[in-house]
């Protein structure tokens, strides 16, 4: 490796270096170990090629100076000529360890990125539905491409470097002292001018690199949110788009300044070191010379101990910076393990059992609950703040209870942030009871598989959430085995066959992000249709038609009743003309049901229920005709 390239090696090191240094600790290098013993084999190799590339680039400079004597002496050309072959076969045999490291490098570096980024993703999936509302997306994402490939980084060029360089160093040295100790230790000397300035340099890139990188997060985090559906919907209705364009440009004329300085410091430091090494090359030639002319040493030794010094410097600064690259590693493999160690609130029993067959009851045994307090579901890493909300944990259900029978409909009502969401998440087990027990089919739930619940119990939330994909896929999330004749029979029953069919593509057609292609009546549809598909015996509807004009509504509600017959059914209400004909009405205040019975009998209880009814209802009477049970459920958030 050339001094100049040794230089920029520096600066992109001293760029990437971690700010968080921390203390190795055993149990982390065990950890490390863990993730490492699948690939310790080609390590092993690695290493040891890694080690013969060493033995390799010290040989070379020795031959050459041998071929340069060989001609001084006016030796047999027949000696030039094998002396040059042997180089050359030194050359390939480097440029096929080289390819070789290489390949060993990557696989080893890609399969430890690909086991890291598992392991984090299959981490993640399984936690609560409160570590997703705390955690930045961007944050975490980081933690799955940044710090998994700096991770990756320990074995694929760190590793390698310590080891090889190490070995270059000292058979180098070695063989310099023994060929001229006094030109040596002369070219030493200017070895802390090329370290110290690089130590220096780095922590001014460093933290110019950190103050781009902070402006260019920001200005992700801008063009993310300004650039969704929503987003962008809400700056033409409220935001000022001078302001708003005034503020990123500002930013983004940061980054140049930015970008500006630090090339400049980076051709400043690289043009200083090479000239540092033109000056220490300079002295070998003029004092090896000199011992040359007056007989002390040889023109070959001079020769060769030049080519050496090219090669000494080089990984004497990489060993240098060694530590910074190893702490850098560690550090991001710390931050992945931050991650690994967040405890999954929901944990699989390992004697877990299907879900009853036939039709299954839903019932809620003196149920208490508490959200989760932010420390037991999140980092403050994660959310990007110093330190972590300390609120949290307080109860928000008290000794609730209810049966709802097979094939019964059980509607819930009551004022925001009763409590009814958190019911039907407990029922859909996103959380787990604090006290108490939530039962399906008569089992608790906590003694299901995961598999069988989600086979069992099917949701439909107020947004109607939509992945970035085709009508086919997102379907398909419900039953990936699906065939052709089903997906249009779920689309069918769920009022939207005609309307796919009218599209060009179809079923391939894309919906968008968070479905925002379809009116929200038609997300809502395609919402029911995926739950037709799933083919669950237990539904909840949280708010399942909210913000839908009445002709949205009625679309739904035609969808929704096609997916309630026979089956059981918890459905959260706000618009309570939709739950008059339920089998019962559960009215909640402040996480307690305070009263129960049918639409008539509430209403002739004139207690909470009666209030509801006549503030959205004021203008009917109280009494109700019966209706058919087709009606279902509207929707608003908890």
């Amino acid at each position: 490796m050339s001094m100049e390239i040794t230089a920029w090696h520096a600066v992109y090191n001293a760029r990437h270096t971690a700010t968080d240094q921390r203390p190795f600790t055993r149990a982390a290098l065990r950890r490390i170990a863990r993730f490492a013993r699948p690939h310790r084999r080609m390590i092993g190799l690695f290493l040891l090629l890694s080690t013969a590339a060493s033995l390799l680039a010290v040989a070379t400079p020795l031959l050459a100076g041998r071929v340069v004597n060989a001609i001084v002496a006016g030796e047999a050309q027949r000696t030039v000529v094998l002396l040059a072959g042997l180089i050359a076969g030194i050359a390939v045999a480097e440029a096929g360890i080289g390819l070789l490291t290489r390949w060993l490098s990557a696989r080893i570096g890609e399969g430890l990125i690909l086991d890291l980024r598992t392991a984090v993703y299959d981490h993640v999936q399984r936690q609560p539905v409160a570590f997703f509302t705390r955690t930045r997306t961007g944050a975490l994402v980081s933690r799955l491409n940044n710090d998994v490939i700096g991770a990756q980084r320990a074995f694929s060029d760190t590793l390698s470097g310590v080891v090889g360089n190490l070995v270059t160093v000292l058979l180098t040295l070695a063989v310099m002292i023994q060929l001229s100790w006094q030109i040596t230790l002369l070219a030493l000397v200017l070895l802390p001018v090329f370290v110290l300035p690089a130590r220096r340099m780095g922590t001014r890139l460093a933290q110019l690199t950190r103050e781009a990188a902070n402006h260019n997060s920001t200005m992700s985090t801008q063009m993310t949110e300004r650039f969704s559906a929503p987003g962008a919907t809400l700056v033409k209705l409220f935001g000022r788009p001078e302001e708003e364009s005034a503020e990123f440009a500002a930013r983004a004329g940061r980054v140049r300044d930015i970008g500006v300085r630090t090339a400049m410091l980076q051709m400043t430091f690289v043009t200083a070191l090479t000239l540092v090494s033109a000056l220490a090359l300079a002295l070998v030639y003029g004092l090896g010379g000199v011992f040359a002319l007056n007989g002390t040493l040889a023109a070959g030794t001079v020769v060769a101990l030049a080519m050496l010094l090219t090669r000494l410097y080089a990984p004497l600064t990489s060993l240098a910076g060694a530590r910074v690259e190893v702490m850098t590693a560690f550090v991001s493999f710390q931050r992945v393990f931050e991650v690994l160690d967040l405890k999954p609130l929901i944990e699989e029993k390992p004697d877990a059992r299907p879900a009853p067959d036939g039709p299954l009851s839903v019932e809620f045994d003196a149920v208490d609950f508490a959200y989760p307090a932010a420390d037991e579901v999140s980092l403050a890493s994660l959310e990007e703040v110093a330190t972590l909300d300390t609120r949290g944990g307080e109860q928000v259900l008290h000794d609730v209870s209810f049966r709802a029978e097979p094939g019964q409909l059980v509607a819930l009502v009551g004022s925001s942030g009763a409590g009814k969401s958190t019911i039907a998440q407990l029922a859909a087990r996103l959380y787990d009871t604090g006290a108490g027990a939530v039962r399906v089919g008569g089992a608790d739930v906590r003694d299901l598989t995961a598999a069988s619940l989600r086979g069992t119990v099917g949701m439909v939330t107020q947004d109607g959430h939509l992945f970035h994909d085709t009508i086919r896929a997102n379907l398909l999330l419900a039953r990936p085995e699906a065939n052709e004749d089903e997906l249009w029979e779920a689309l069918r029953r769920a009022r939207l066959a005609e309307l796919v069919a009218s599209l060009p593509d179809g079923l391939d057609t894309v919906v968008g992000e968070r479905g925002y292609r379809l009116s929200g009546g038609e997300r809502q549809r395609l919402t029911i249709a995926r739950l037709l598909l799933a083919r669950q015996r237990v539904v909840i509807l949280d708010e399942a038609t909210a913000h839908l004009d009445s002709t949205s509504e009625a679309a739904v509600q035609e969808a929704l009743t096609e997916a309630l017959s026979g089956r059981t059914a918890l459905v959260i209400a706000h618009r309570l003309s939709t739950v008059r004909q339920a089998d019962q009405i559960l009215v909640l205040e402040a996480g307690r049901i305070v009263e129960r019975g049918s639409h008539e009998e509430l209403l002739a209880l004139g207690g909470r229920y009666e209030d509801l009814y006549r503030t959205q209802f004021a203008e009917e009477p109280a009494a109700v005709p019966a209706a058919t049970r087709a009606a279902v459920p509207a929707a608003a958030t908890d």
